[in-house]
C-alpha cells in the first residue's frame, strides 16, 4: 500500500488525444493522480467535473491533474468530449498501475463481491514522493481538499 513519503511508482500510460505520459518526466512540478471506477458514471462525471472546474487553479499551484481508470484511451476521449473536460485522463487497461498504487480493490455491491478501482487520489510533490494520500474518496467537496494541499505543498 503506498503511504505518504514514499516515492511514487513511476508509469507510463497512454493519455487521451494520443500519445503517452511518464510520471517521471512531470518531476518538478506537482502532480495530483486521481483513481476512478468507470467513465461516464455518475460520481466519476462529477468527479471528473469538478476537476476540470478548479483546473485554471491547479495550474496556478504549479500541479497537473491526471485522472486514471482501466477505460480505453476511446473510451476517454468520448468521455472528455461529452462532458468537456479539461483534465488528462489515462488508461491502465491492465491494471498494472492500479495495482502499483493499491486502487486495485475487492468490492461488494447486493451481497457480490467483484474486483474494482478503488477512488482514490494521491499528490506528489515536486521530488517525486507521495505527500499526500485520499481512499474511499467521496466526491463532495473533495477536489477542494486536493487544491487546498496543493497550494499548501
Amino acid at each position: 500500500m503506498i503511504e505518504t513519503g514514499q516515492p511514487a511508482p513511476d508509469f507510463t500510460l497512454p493519455r487521451d488525444g494520443g500519445g503517452e505520459i511518464t510520471l517521471s518526466d512531470l518531476k518538478g512540478g506537482k502532480v495530483v493522480l486521481y483513481f476512478y471506477p468507470k467513465d461516464d458514471t455518475p460520481g466519476c462525471t462529477k468527479e471528473a467535473i469538478a476537476f476540470t472546474e478548479d483546473a485554471d487553479a491547479f495550474a496556478e499551484a504549479g500541479t497537473t491533474v491526471l485522472g486514471i481508470s482501466r477505460d480505453s484511451v476511446a473510451k476517454h476521449d468520448k468521455f472528455k468530449a461529452k462532458h468537456e473536460l479539461g483534465v488528462t485522463l489515462l488508461a491502465d487497461e491492465d491494471g498494472t498501475v492500479c495495482e502499483e498504487y493499491g486502487t486495485w480493490v475487492e468490492k461488494s455491491m447486493y451481497g457480490k463481491t467483484y474486483m474494482g478501482v478503488d477512488r482514490a487520489t494521491f499528490l506528489i510533490d515536486a521530488d517525486g514522493g507521495i505527500a499526500e494520500v485520499w481512499r474511499k474518496v467521496k466526491v463532495p467537496g473533495h477536489v477542494e481538499a486536493v487544491l487546498k494541499a496543493a497550494r499548501d505543498l
